[in-house]
């Protein structure tokens, strides 16, 4: 581990940490008293339908959004206190990422190596590890905005790698990605989460069988459920069945 990992994720408590988080736009709710908790070295998966409020928790929890109430937390750090401190710590990969499509992978990386003040020596390490970790190397000094929308989340996955971080917020990574592109990011999620720990935003079962060993569920902004894969599949025998069940359980519970 490199002296500039080794001083990220100090906390000895969840690495990641929900307490009564909630959204609230005039009378419209996003998010209602979300309250989870992870641990270092977990994956967990965070299911739900269009619209549940897993992109608008996953904001919340990184800083990117103020909570109308509740906290977020990443390594101990309190997001809206020390929001600067729990970005070192945090790599986060938003759903269509925006990256700017004059600059070229190598450049991008360059320059957010710069803006977080990486020394010299250990970007341009860092930056060779990524570009090797994702796979860029055909494409490092080509526009990004000329690249295909696999390479483009190569490109989103390096960034958000690039610090180090002990913390990955992925927000449905394989959106609109072939089944090639698809089962390459899984091979990768499945790498890193042997040492790190990662929240992962999806609504395919198929890719939560494939690298997380709990799942999440929300259902019109509230967390419907919190357990492990054989407790969501003992929910029903198929994708279907359970999203049909929990979007039910949770509908009856707010008439």
């Amino acid at each position: 581990m490199s002296n500039v990992q080794s001083a990220y994720g100090s906390a000895d408590g969840p690495m990641i940490e929900a307490i009564g988080l909630s959204k609230f736009y005039g009378d419209f709710t996003a998010v209602r008293d979300a309250s989870f908790s992870i641990n270092r070295g977990e994956v967990v998966a965070f299911l739900g339908p269009n619209g549940a409020g897993k992109s608008t928790t996953m904001k919340l929890l990184t800083g990117y959004l103020s909570p109308s109430e509740g906290r977020a937390k990443i390594a101990g750090y309190d997001m809206c206190q020390d929001r600067i401190a729990g970005s070192v710590c945090l790599g986060y990969l938003p759903e269509n990422g925006p990256l700017y499509p004059d600059m070229t992978p190598q450049s991008l990386l360059e320059f957010f190596a710069q803006a977080r003040g990486m020394p010299a020596s250990y970007s341009k390490r860092r930056i060779d590890e990524v570009i090797n970790l994702c796979s860029l190397q055909e494409v490092i000094r080509k526009p990004i905005g000329k690249l295909s929308k696999g390479y483009r989340q190569r490109v989103g996955m390096a960034h958000a790698l690039l610090h180090e971080p002990e913390v990955l917020i992925l927000d449905e990574p394989t959106a609109g990605l072939d089944p090639n592109q698809i089962a390459d990011v899984r091979d990768r999620l499945r790498h890193l989460g042997r040492d790190k720990t990662i929240l992962l935003s999806t609504h395919i079962l198929q890719e939560v069988e494939a690298v997380a060993s709990r799942v999440l569920f929300i259902h019109q902004g509230r967390i419907v459920f919190d357990g492990s894969l054989a407790e969501l599949h003992s929910k029903g025998s198929n994708l279907d069945a359970i999203f049909g069940e929990l979007t039910a359980e949770s509908e009856s519970l707010s008439a």
